[in-house]
């Protein structure tokens, strides 16, 4: 895949950045920032998902030491990144490199593909085809002090009536509870146990584990942490795991405790063009299946993951619901499942489900 984009000609001139802010239905504010590189009279956009907001405001205020300008084939501007220096301050954790470095790769695939009058799926020999999506969210106050509810659950139902859903279970979902979340179209459950971030709860528990293994037995299973005592609750259930944070590449994958069913496809994880469409290759080849990932996108980037999902694994669930859905209170204009693709895509592609806003 990667060797029908890596000779595409790239004309750069110019690199500019552009600060996007935003409240979360997950109780935090979100800032990401649009990196645009120009050239030719045509611009390519990609977005930096770095969690850290004080990262993007140093790089769109202390960004313009970053000169890339010059003649280049996508591969070899790829290889010019490794010698860029991208971080005016070093980030707080080392896998915000990967986002930052996926921001530049994008806006370069992107800017590519214009300058060359075509689309990521002309150019991968692929159709855009409508785009399944769940909808990701907590059911747990953050603040500890409620109960767990599915009001949340009840609320995006009343904006489209057949959502499906991603959820974060946490260590108070007790069986009733549990119960009460399997009569609504739960398709992941993300048990969020390999983070090591600040503000992300952990809870790495087997009886914890078992309820939502065995509670919700249709559900995949995203990022357990295996130990002695939780690896025996997914005897028999190894098909419905997956994995999300350790996936950067293929390497990461032949790493795995045991060759997957399912993934979770985040490009910013990959950090370069090279390894998101080599992993996606991998993955293929193996007839390991595909879901695309979400990183609270509040601009381009966003696209990019729809984009990704239209033309590799369409019909899965991918996480990558239209931004509205992560606001505190979703607007009934949002659109429904599956996404329209874009009727003239161009670039990376842009647009999707727009005649359903």
């Amino acid at each position: 895949m990667y060797d029908r984009v890596a000779d595409l000609p790239l004309h750069v001139e110019d690199c500019a950045f552009e600060l996007r802010e935003r409240p979360t239905s997950s109780g935090f504010d979100r800032a990401t920032t649009v990196v645009s590189l120009s050239g030719g009279d045509e611009v390519g956009r990609g977005e930096d998902v770095t969690y850290t907001n004080e990262d993007h405001y140093v790089l769109v205020n202390h960004g313009d030491d970053i000169d890339l300008a010059g003649e280049y084939t996508l591969d070899s501007f790829s290889a010019a990144l490794d010698d860029a220096d991208l971080w005016p301050e070093p980030p707080d954790e080392e896998r915000f490199r990967h986002y930052r470095r996926w921001a530049f790769e994008s806006a370069a695939l992107d800017l590519a593909l214009k300058q060359a009058d075509t689309s990521l799926g002309a150019a991968l020999g692929r159709e855009y085809d409508p785009v399944s999506f769940v909808v990701s969210t907590r059911l747990s106050d953050p603040e500890g002090d409620d109960p767990p509810s599915t009001d949340r659950l009840d609320a995006l139902l009343s904006v489209h009536a057949d959502l499906a859903f991603k959820l974060d279970p946490t260590a108070d979902w007790d069986e009733a509870f549990i119960a009460d979340v399997c009569e609504y179209d739960v398709r992941v459950l993300d048990l969020k146990g390999l983070y090591d971030t600040e503000g992300v709860e952990v809870t790495v528990d087997p009886d914890f584990y078992r309820r939502v293994v065995e509670g919700v037995p249709e559900a995949f299973v995203e990022d357990p942490n295996l130990t002695d005592e939780t690896r025996p609750v997914f005897d028999g259930h190894e098909e419905r795991v997956t994995w999300d944070v350790p996936i950067t590449g293929v390497q990461s994958i032949e790493d795995l405790p045991f060759e997957p069913s399912w993934l979770n496809m985040k490009p910013s994880r990959c950090g370069t063009v090279q390894s998101v469409l080599d992993t996606i290759a991998y993955c293929e080849e193996r007839g390991i299946g595909l879901y695309g990932g979400g990183q609270f996108e509040l601009d381009v980037g966003r696209d990019h993951i729809q984009a990704l999902a239209s033309l590799c694994y369409a019909d899965s669930p991918n996480d990558v619901a239209p931004g509205g859905y992560n606001d505190p209170d979703p607007s009934p204009d949002v659109p429904a499942s599956p996404l329209s693709p874009p009727a003239d895509a161009r670039g990376i592609g842009v647009g999707f489900g727009a005649d359903g806003e």
